[in-house]
């Protein structure tokens, strides 16, 4: 009589078990689902921002160029550090590295001094547990902003004389003389580029 109770008792734990077994593996496949929408989304932000940022470089590095090209006319500089400066826009950079991170993007200019771009991955979510979920992909935004670095004081005789102003650019100072023009500020002494919060 014992040893039937025993069979018994092991019959009635089976079917707890397959359900406590299956159980675990439906929250195993929704983790891994959840996981797949997690890098999917990943992967949309990493282009997004790579895309964002790249255009505005661009834009940072042609800025320099201006500065370049009109050291010896300081009354033009603050214009360039503004942004007002007539450079040609810079999407194409970010379309080309959207491109890489297999994204596209859409891109347009956020004012004078800033790139927005939508970036949406090229590839799905994947296939899981979520029904619907197959064909989705992950799309994300990210902002690049431009920031001036320096500033100068134009004097009413810079504008008359050879004499060009001191730039003082977040804690270095450039002497600036048109007779010595080797040691020149760099596009990332001149400006900065970061993501925007």
């Amino acid at each position: 009589m014992r040893r039937g109770r025993t069979f018994g008792d092991a019959g009635q734990a089976f079917p707890i078990y397959i359900t406590v077994v299956g159980g675990l593996l439906f929250l195993a496949f929704a983790y891994f689902a959840v996981g797949q929408a997690a890098a999917t989304r990943s992967e949309a932000q990493t282009a997004a921002d790579a895309a964002a940022l790249a255009a505005a470089l661009e834009t940072r590095d042609q800025l320099a160029g201006e500065w370049l090209t009109n050291l010896l006319e300081p009354e033009s500089w603050q214009d360039i550090f503004d942004g007002k400066a007539s450079v040609p826009n810079a999407c194409w950079r970010a379309h080309e590295l959207a491109a890489r991170n297999d994204a596209t993007v859409s891109c347009s200019p956020d004012g004078l001094l800033a790139y927005k771009v939508v970036a949406e991955t090229n590839e799905t979510v994947g296939d899981t547990i979520v029904p619907g979920t197959e064909s989705q992909k992950a799309t994300e935004t990210a902002t690049a902003v431009i920031e001036a670095r320096c500033s100068f004081e134009l004097s009413p005789g810079d504008a008359g004389d050879d004499a060009l102003p001191s730039l003082s650019c977040k804690g270095e100072d450039w002497d600036l003389s048109p007779d010595d023009l080797l040691e020149l500020p760099k596009p990332e002494d001149l400006f900065d580029v970061h993501l925007a919060d």
